[in-house]
């Protein structure tokens, strides 16, 4: 419509009296066609080029999620044969120190805390509810293998309890713990693990009782656990997490996480209603 008008206002001075028109009205008109022709052109091809390269960046985004999404399986499934593994080691030496009621409890326990994994959504993140449940039901099997020489505290205040964490981030964390701050002690130990909000940051403190000393020669990888889980924490976050270890002069190990602080989208729409 835009180059219609200009053209056929010049056909009609043409037709009508082309020996009148001045030949640079004529120019004039031309020009401004051509210009606005161009215009177009380029706006419709830029569009054009814009659509593509947005499909194109869209391609590559969906094909990193996928990626990354298939590391963070690959990542969770490493630590199932090690819990396996670890875990009926621990029921094969309940057997050798001829305690059958504690094996048999422990494996219904196992069986339990297995069958949950594997019907639960494979997720990369879940709430810490939920990474605290699953939690809980691995420190009930150790505690049938340690009795009352394995003491839990727990902190973990509401307000935290829905914040978005890696699938599997506690587990190995809290077996280590046990594994090196517990059970090398004939009295025992204890583990605190504890949860807080900064800002919009998620803060988790796990921490053993063990001697000074005690498994200090693990801080620089500790097996599948730490190295798995700072993995994981790499592919989710970026840089945009905390993560480390430290040997207080009381003793024991101290494991401190930092994370971005992230909600359940239906936790949120909750939230939003409440208000």
């Amino acid at each position: 419509m835009i180059t219609s008008i200009p053209v056929a206002c010049a056909a009609g001075l043409i037709l009508r009296k082309s020996y009148h028109v001045p030949w640079d009205a004529l120019v004039t008109v031309w020009a401004w066609s051509a210009f606005v022709l161009f215009m177009w052109c380029s706006s419709y091809f830029s569009i054009k080029q814009w659509q593509q390269s947005s499909l194109e960046k869209e391609r590559l985004l969906r094909a990193e999620s996928e990626v990354r999404e298939a590391r963070l399986l690959a990542l969770r499934y490493q630590l199932n044969p090690h819990f396996l593994f670890n875990s009926l080691n621990a029921v094969s030496m309940l057997i050798l120190d001829e305690n059958a009621p504690a094996a048999r409890r422990m494996l219904a326990q196992i069986g339990d805390l297995l069958r949950t994994s594997l019907d639960s959504e494979v997720t990369a993140e879940v709430t810490l509810s939920q990474e605290l449940a699953f939690t809980e039901g691995y420190l009930a099997i150790e505690q049938t293998r340690f009795g009352e020489r394995l003491r839990i505290d727990m902190a973990i205040p509401l307000e935290t309890r829905d914040a978005l964490v890696p699938n599997m981030l506690l587990q190995p964390l809290v077996e280590n713990a046990v594994r090196y701050g517990v059970a090398p002690s004939i009295e025992g130990g204890w583990i605190s693990i504890k949860s807080a909000l900064h800002a919009d940051r998620l803060r988790i403190v796990i921490v053993n009782s063990g001697r000074r000393g005690e498994g200090e020669q693990k801080k620089n990888g500790n097996g599948i656990g730490l190295g798995n889980t700072e993995e994981r924490l790499k592919t989710l976050y970026g840089t945009d997490f905390a993560f480390s270890l430290a040997w207080p002069e009381a003793g024991g190990c101290e494991v401190a996480l930092e994370l971005p602080l992230r909600k359940a989208p239906n936790m949120q729409e909750a939230s939003l209603c409440e208000l």
